[in-house]
């Protein structure tokens, strides 16, 4: 039985969506049964996770049929759609969180950068002693990443049209748009100017040889399950928002863990992928995958929530404080490090590993 047909992945995207619109069209059932308000929040919850994974599983089907890099821009694709639902939810939730955007993009950016880049490094490492990748594609993601990090978490605090980490309405509508410039030309070097720099050396990666390609009915099928598992996640983020405001108002955590949460929930599939590559001795694909989250997380969430902020008139601070301004410059100078010869080895991805540690433990202890 191949991947496409595992019945999980047929029936959670459409469980996903049955689940959503119950909770949606008529909460009133749902509220009437007894014990329902602690437990169906719950089920919620599950059925969110289960279907994050569903719509991650099928846009590798889809992906796997493409082929690289167009299969790594499918999985970013469904992983950002999840991630500004998500954010976007909480963010218009109760009485509203203004940085919650900020704190998940940043988030974002340390997990991949730090806490995914760290754990593939080591364990292939450990395993393989050394492990090489494309330089011209390492350096092509950070020259894109640093400064569209920089115009979108540091730029807010050092503009005078309004006071505190926030652009105005101009501002907005420029970064949004230039962000857009960067990624949409980045995305043009990657599939068609210079595609060589992101695909794996023969003599370095080793590929899955056994791995069947997907047939056209699996892939339309995988494609039709993906819609509903993504149109599932959105309907559900509603929800989720809502218990997730409860339950960090109830344990009294600061606003970055919930942007910590929603960017580990987002990433996990695709942080499962690039280990594993990893283990493969395919860094470049977990590269990729990795670093490839980063750029889209910026590129295109961030002008997604700019829209939603302006429409809906929601405020929208994006400018770090001078302590996570520090960890994130850190974090750039280390990868320049890192990714500037062309191969690694167990000392980098502790390293890496280490300032993930410290960003986390930052947001508990300020």
């Amino acid at each position: 039985m191949t991947a496409a047909r595992r019945p999980k992945s047929v029936i959670t995207p459409i469980l996903a969506l049955v689940v959503a619109l119950i909770g949606t069209f008529v909460p009133a059932v749902i509220s009437a049964i007894p014990g329902t308000g602690v437990v169906w929040p719950l089920v919620e919850f599950a059925v969110l996770v289960a279907a994050v994974f569903a719509a991650i599983h099928h846009a590798d089907v889809v992906a796997h049929r493409t082929g690289e890099p167009y299969g790594t821009l499918v999985l970013t694709l469904a992983v950002t759609i999840i991630e500004v639902a998500l954010i976007v939810s909480i963010m218009l939730a109760g009485d509203g969180s203004p940085m919650l955007a900020r704190e998940t993009v940043f988030a974002v950016v340390m997990v991949v950068c730090n806490g995914l880049v760290g754990i593939c490094i080591i364990l292939g490492g450990l395993r393989y002693g050394e492990q090489g990748f494309r330089l011209p594609g390492a350096s092509a993601y950070l020259v894109v990443l640093m400064p569209l990090a920089t115009l979108t978490l540091i730029l807010p605090n050092y503009t005078t049209s309004v006071p505190g980490p926030f652009f105005n309405l101009t501002q907005l509508i420029y970064v949004s748009v230039a962000t857009l410039v960067l990624y949409g030309v980045f995305l043009y070097v990657q599939t068609v100017r210079h595609r060589d720099y992101f695909l794996s050396d023969s003599g370095i990666s080793t590929p899955d040889e056994h791995a069947q390609v997907p047939s056209d009915r699996e892939v339309a099928q995988s494609v039709a399950l993906l819609i509903l598992a993504l149109v599932g996640v959105v309907l559900l983020a509603k929800h989720f928002a809502g218990s997730v405001k409860i339950a960090v108002n109830f344990v009294g955590a600061p606003v970055g863990a919930i942007g910590l949460l929603v960017a580990m929930l987002v990433l996990l599939p695709e942080s499962i992928a690039a280990i594993r590559s990893a283990k493969r001795n395919e860094l470049q694909k977990s590269l990729n995958l990795a670093l490839g989250s980063s750029l889209a997380t910026i590129g295109l969430t961030i002008p997604a929530v700019c829209l939603v902020a302006i429409v809906l008139s929601q405020p929208l601070g994006l400018g770090l404080d001078n302590r996570d301004m520090v960890v994130l410059i850190l974090t750039f100078g280390v990868s320049l490090v890192t990714f500037g010869g062309g191969r690694t080895n167990i000392l980098p991805g502790v390293v890496h590993l280490v300032l993930f540690a410290t960003y986390v433990f930052l947001i508990f202890a300020p």
